[in-house]
């Protein structure tokens, strides 16, 4: 039995619809046109739908619009509530003073724009076709254990599919890059600071990426390079600074961390480091196996910063994966491959290759995007994509789940495209944006 549009509506509202679907809907004017007024009865004419803004502020920008006999030039705000523009307090943001349209759903409430001026709305509910509806329900309401699409992918083109998801790792690198540039301008445009954080944020590998980004605050590399010459100096300012130099049972029985103690004291009066280390506690330990302790990483942190005293150029002028390889295989210092945490002795291995892979995609390559992007030199952002492709793949359960769909999982660059599609657009059900989730909705729409 057919169900008429009212029923629909409020079925899909309330159970998969999501603001992207209305931005697909307005973007491709796939709605019903006849007689089309505001809430308030003016006759809306649309020349020029605008274009999707990226950006903080309204949904979309540059559009055209005849409300009755007055043309209108500005921006285009969807939701599926009217009511969501005043719980996101877009009535005291001036960005969205230039909303000549508020696209809806549902038209639940008036709202205002920061002069009190009332916006005029479009509701939708009525006027989007069932079958259009039911398109988007074949799309995204089927239940699938690893993305919404997974049972109609064989009629997806296989060139679609790689192509977004090379669109999603460049996505994923420019956010990571983005991320570099901000931390570079905070840290007044030193390149060869910016490669010192992003290095030691890195070194948590997950784990303990928040601690050493904050030890890398707490020890600046001006200090750094004053002591990186000697290695028990900066094993002695990292690991006080981590808080692993307090004094107790086992600490005082060891010769060397009794020695980082007594350096660390004089280094910390010094430059004056009183009130910024960090506590032990802070670190994370649970689930880890020994060689993945933070205090292992921290001895191959201090290493490396004591073996390469010029950490960007090395990581910018590196010509190929087995010179950034021999860059990050820096040998710790002889008690770091006796214990694993201080006073408990055991055999460590050095950093591993699959650690060095995820530095270089986690740390190189969006380094040279963000000095590519900073400097305007873009062929180097080529070059920074395609060490990925040098670096084996990652496996995991969700690019293993995807390459078991038929998604191709070869090098590093697919599994970073992979993890980048799954958590920007098919965890959240973006599948609108996607090319993938796009092709089958008109596939589903040309079969209704």
């Amino acid at each position: 039995m057919q169900k008429d549009n009212s029923y629909i509506s409020c079925f899909y509202i309330r159970l998969i619809m999501q603001e992207d679907f209305l931005h697909y809907v307005w973007q491709h004017q796939y709605f019903d046109k006849i007689d089309l007024r505001t809430t308030d009865g003016q006759l809306i004419t649309v020349l020029k739908p605008g274009y999707r803004n990226a950006d903080a502020g309204p949904d979309f920008l540059n559009a055209r619009l005849q409300l009755d006999e007055v043309e209108w030039n500005g921006a285009v705000e969807i939701h599926l509530k009217a009511s969501a523009w005043h719980r996101h307090q877009h009535q005291t943001d001036p960005k969205y003073d230039q909303v000549v349209l508020h696209i809806i759903f549902e038209a639940d409430q008036l709202v205002q724009r920061l002069d009190g001026s009332t916006v005029p709305a479009l509701a939708l509910a009525a006027r989007i076709a069932p079958d259009l509806l039911q398109a988007y329900h074949d799309l995204l309401g089927q239940p699938a254990a690893v993305l919404p699409c997974a049972t109609q992918l064989q009629a997806v083109p296989e060139i679609t599919r790689t192509s977004m998801v090379e669109r999603a790792l460049l996505e994923r690198v420019e956010l990571k890059a983005s991320v570099v540039a901000a931390l570079h301008q905070r840290l007044n445009d030193d390149w060869e600071a910016t490669a010192y954080h992003t290095l030691a944020a890195a070194f948590g590998f997950q784990k303990n990426s928040e601690p050493l980004a904050r030890l890398a605050k707490a020890l600046p590399l001006t200090i750094i390079r004053r002591h990186r010459h000697d290695l028990l100096q900066l094993e002695a300012m990292v690991f006080g600074q981590a808080g692993f130099l307090e004094e107790n049972e086992t600490a005082a029985k060891d010769e060397y961390i009794t020695a980082l103690h007594r350096e660390f004291n004089f280094l910390r009066h010094k430059y004056s480091l009183h009130g910024t280390a960090l506590a032990a506690h802070e670190w994370n330990f649970l689930r880890l196996r020994p060689a993945n302790f933070p205090t292992v990483r921290l001895a191959q942190l201090a290493a490396i910063l004591h073996a390469r005293p010029a950490l960007f150029d090395a990581m910018l002028t590196a010509a190929d994966l087995p010179t950034l390889t021999k860059f990050f295989q820096v040998p710790t210092s002889a008690y770091w491959r006796e214990h694993y945490r201080p006073g408990v002795a055991g055999k460590v291995p050095g950093l591993g290759k699959s650690s060095i892979h995820l530095l270089v995609a986690n740390v190189v390559v969006p380094l040279r995007v963000a000095y590519a992007r900073h400097t305007g030199q873009i062929e180097l952002v080529e070059s920074a994509l395609a060490l990925l492709s040098l670096l084996p793949a990652e496996h995991n359960h969700i690019t293993d789940d995807y390459a078991g769909l038929g998604f191709q999982h070869r090098s590093s660059a697919d599994s970073q495209g992979l993890l980048a599609l799954h958590r920007a657009y098919c965890a959240p059900r973006r599948c609108l944006q996607c090319a993938v989730g796009s092709r089958i909705m008109q596939r589903n729409l040309a079969a209704r």
